[in-house]
C-alpha cells in the first residue's frame, strides 16, 4: 500500500484502491484488478487500470458541461485526483436495450425491472422505446441489489428532490454518452452512474462510459443481427461474464472461478486497449509508472490544491 503526505484513510474496492487526503481529497488508483458477478478474479489484467483511468478522465471532461464532477486531476496514466463527496448510496444504472441483466430478468418471465414496467414481445438487444433507469443499492460488500425509485425514496435512501435531479443527470449523461459512442461507430447500451453531494451541490463521481461501468454494441450491422436473431458484436466486460457463465461461474456460493490461462488474460488486455482506441479515437500509449513516480506525481499534484 502506498502512502501520501495527509493521507487520513485507505480503501480497496474491486478495481480500485482510494486514499483519502486531509479528508478532502480523494486519491483514486486503477488497479489491473478485473471483477465479475462481484468477485474479483484471480489474475490482473495487463494495462486495464490505465485504460478505465484515462477512459473515465476523457468522458468526464466530455461531460462536465452537463452536471460537475468529482475530478481534478490526472496524474498518472492510472492515477486520479479529486474531491471527496458524500455519496448517494445508490447506482444509477441506465438502460437503452434489453440486454445483460435486464434480459435475464425479461427471460425468465417477469415483466418488471426495479418498479420499471417492460414490454412484452421484446427480444434480447432489442431497444426500449426510451432508456430506462433501473437503480442498485451500492452495498458496502457483497452484491448489489436491484431497488425502485420509489423505495428509495420512501426508505430515505436519496430525497424526493434529490432523486429529480440524480434522474435528470442520469439521462443527459446517457444521451451525451451515446452521441460520443454514435461518432465512433458503437451504440452505448448500458451504464451506470455514481454521484454524490458536497454540501447542496451534486457531483457526479467515480468513473463514467468505461469498459467496466458500461456495455458498447458495433453499430455496423447491429440491425440486421437483431433481425436475424444473431449476437450481437460488443466491446465491453460483458464477454468475460459470458466466460465465466459458459465455465459454471456466476459469483454464488461454492462456485470456483475458472482458470484464466496466459492467452486468456490477454485477450482480455486486448479488447480492452481496443475499446479505448475506438471510443476515444486515440492510439493508446501503454505506461507503467513505479509506486515512487506515482508519490511523487500524485504529491506534487496535491501540493497544487494547496493541502
Amino acid at each position: 500500500m502506498i502512502t501520501f503526505p495527509q493521507q487520513t484513510k485507505f480503501y480497496s474496492g474491486k478495481v480500485r484502491d482510494v486514499y483519502t487526503i486531509a479528508d478532502k481529497w480523494l486519491v483514486m488508483i486503477a488497479s489491473n484488478r478485473i471483477s465479475a458477478f462481484d468477485v474479483i478474479l484471480p489474475k490482473p489484467i495487463p494495462f486495464k487500470g490505465q485504460v478505465l483511468n484515462q477512459i473515465a478522465a476523457y468522458m468526464l471532461d466530455a461531460t462536465k458541461d452537463i452536471c460537475p464532477n468529482w475530478l481534478l486531476s490526472s496524474p498518472a496514466p492510472n492515477v486520479s485526483i479529486g474531491k471527496m463527496c458524500d455519496p448517494f448510496k445508490v447506482e444509477m444504472v441506465v438502460r437503452g436495450n434489453l440486454t445483460g441483466h435486464a434480459w435475464r430478468t425479461y427471460n425468465s418471465g417477469l415483466r418488471t425491472l426495479c418498479g420499471v414496467s417492460l414490454p412484452e414481445g421484446m427480444k434480447e438487444n432489442d431497444y426500449f422505446h426510451t432508456p430506462i433507469i433501473t437503480p442498485t443499492t451500492k452495498a458496502a460488500v457483497g452484491h448489489d441489489e436491484d431497488i425502485s425509485k420509489e423505495e428509495i425514496i420512501a426508505r430515505g435512501i436519496v430525497s424526493a428532490s434529490d432523486w429529480e435531479q440524480l434522474e435528470k443527470y442520469t439521462l443527459q449523461l446517457f444521451a451525451r454518452g451515446k452521441d460520443i459512442a454514435a461518432k465512433q461507430g458503437l451504440i452505448l447500451v448500458d451504464t451506470k452512474y455514481e454521484f454524490g453531494k458536497i454540501g447542496e451541490t451534486i457531483y457526479l463521481m467515480d468513473e463514467i462510459h468505461t469498459p467496466d461501468s458500461s456495455r458498447y454494441f458495433y453499430a455496423e450491422g447491429f440491425e440486421v443481427r437483431q433481425a436475424n436473431g444473431e449476437k450481437q458484436k460488443q466491446l465491453s466486460k460483458e464477454f468475460v461474464r459470458e466466460w465465466l457463465i459458459a465455465n459454471n461461474f456466476m459469483g454464488k456460493e461454492g462456485q470456483q472461478v475458472p482458470e484464466m490461462s496466459a492467452e486468456w488474460v490477454d485477450t482480455i488486455s486486448k479488447r480492452y486497449i481496443e475499446l479505448y482506441e475506438i471510443i476515444t479515437g486515440s492510439q493508446f500509449h501503454p505506461t507503467a509508472f513505479t509506486d515512487t513516480q506515482i508519490i511523487d506525481c500524485v504529491t506534487e499534484s496535491l501540493h497544487k490544491l494547496v493541502i
